[in-house]
Order: C-alpha cells, then structure tokens, then sequence
C-alpha cells in the first residue's frame, strides 16, 4: 500500500470517463490498497481511481465504519427521495457545498477479486456511492449545483491556494496511469 497523490481540478483526467476492469489481478489489488490508504491518510469518505490518475471503474470508500470498494459499480434508484447536504472533494480541496443527490442507493459491482458485491446505502452511504461513481464518469459534484452556486464554486477555485488558471494543477504520475491518457 502506498499512498499516492491525488490529482486536482483542473487536471484533465478528471473529466475522462473510465474504462471498465477487465482483470481482477494483482495490479487491479494494489490499486485498491492504495485507493484506500490515500482515502484514509487524506481522511476522505472515498476516493475513485481516476483521482490517482488511473482511468480505471473502482472507487473506495469509508462510511460510517464500513471501508470497501466497489469495481464496475452500477447504480439502482429503489425510490425517488432526495437528499440536500454539504459535499466536498479530495481532488477540489477546502470546498463545500450543498449538492442534491439520491437518499437511498443500490450499488452492485465487485469486488477486487472479481466477486460480485452489493451496497445498499442511504443517508450518507448513498451520497458517497453517488460522488465515486460520478468521478467514473468524468462528473464533479461542481456540475450537480445549481447555476448560482456553481459561479459561487468556481469563483472560491480561482482563489484557492492551490489552483492556478494559467497553469492548471499537476501532479506526479501514479504507477497506475494508463498509457491511452484514460488516467488522472
């Protein structure tokens, strides 16, 4: 396990949809283990591989005392209750805002060893599921605010410490990147 850096807005993997796993291997378990150190050492509810550059369906999460992950999620709606609180993002640091998403979630995939896997969430489960999934698609919670808040987002970005416009983020390339550009 190694803890690795985490790309930032700004970083074109971000907004790269991910491709599917297809090898559930050793590689595919290091990616996990990593997922979920650099989860805990930046002490996020989850974390998706393209926020370490990999372009890679697998996100991890640690909720309420449950840590897993998820390969190849696919996401069911079991109703239409809505949820409206504070959310953030690893790879958007110090930002938090109120973002609208699903109160209960069924999220099956696998797991790293090709098993299937089923989370049922709601509250706060469901939000994270929702946010790691997103990031598999190349969504930010950025695009789920409303138009007032999103100019109120990007406005506190372009003042953040760590954002420049003119020289949008890097950091170093995980182990992990894809060679076809699909990572972060």
């Amino acid at each position: 396990m190694t803890v690795q850096p985490i790309r930032l807005f700004g970083d074109p993997v971000l907004r790269s949809p991910a491709e599917a796993v297809v090898d559930f291997d050793r590689e595919l378990r290091k990616l996990v283990a990593d997922l979920t150190e650099t989860m805990r050492e930046a002490g996020g509810a989850g974390l998706a591989a393209p926020q370490l550059g990999v372009g890679l369906r697998v996100f991890a999460f640690d909720v309420d005392d449950v840590v897993g992950h998820l390969v190849n999620p696919v996401l069911e709606f079991p109703d239409e209750e809505e949820q409206d609180g504070p959310e953030g993002c690893l790879s958007i640091p110090g930002l938090y805002y109120d973002t609208k998403r699903r109160l209960n979630v069924v999220a099956k995939g696998f797991n790293e060893h090709g098993d299937p896997v089923q989370i049922v969430g709601t509250g706060l489960m469901a939000r994270c599921v929702q946010h790691e999934t997103d990031h598999l698609d190349g969504v930010l919670f950025l695009d789920k605010l409303d138009p007032e808040a999103r100019k109120a987002a990007m406005r506190e970005i372009r003042q953040a410490d760590w954002y420049d416009r003119d020289k949008p983020p890097t950091v170093k390339v995980s182990p992990h990147s894809s060679p076809f550009g699909l990572g972060r």
